[in-house]
């Protein structure tokens, strides 16, 4: 699966090879996590381990359990690598979930939909050349 990366600086931050980019890269990491079963909680550590280097601890319940869903649901629907992104900048907090997704079948409500409906202040999806890609928003106050 070939991802959609602007370029960005190589570091090795949270165990796991990082990219992060240049300007605000203090607040924006990206990781391409093996489409195995530990992706899902590593990609739950990741998240709680920035957030708490970001001071954002207080979205941690709440990202964590999104950050869990559609980890689990990229990991259903593709057999390649996935890219997990976590940005925070302008008061709010986004994550990103980019996978190959070759059936191409029309996006059913599934558990994840409800769970960001109700929780998260704005999410999406979008569909790429050989996948979607699904994000979430959290409010992130104080954060400028």
């Amino acid at each position: 699966m070939k991802l959609m990366t602007p370029n960005r600086l190589l570091a090795f931050a949270d165990g796991l090879l990082a990219r992060v980019w240049p300007a605000g890269g203090d607040r924006t990491a990206c990781w391409v996590l093996s489409c195995e079963p530990s992706a899902e909680p590593s990609a739950r550590r990741i998240t709680r381990n920035r957030l708490v280097q970001w001071g954002l601890q207080h979205q941690a319940a709440v990202a964590d359990l999104l950050v869990s869903e559609l980890m689990t649901n990229a990991l259903r629907h593709s057999g390649d690598k996935i890219r997990f992104m976590l940005a925070a900048e302008d008061g709010l907090l986004r994550c990103e979930v980019e996978h190959a997704d070759s059936s191409r079948t029309r996006d059913r409500v599934g558990r994840e939909h409800l769970l960001l409906a109700d929780l998260a202040c704005c999410w999406g999806t979008a569909h790429t050349c050989e996948g979607k890609v699904v994000w979430f928003e959290l409010p992130a106050p104080g954060l400028v």
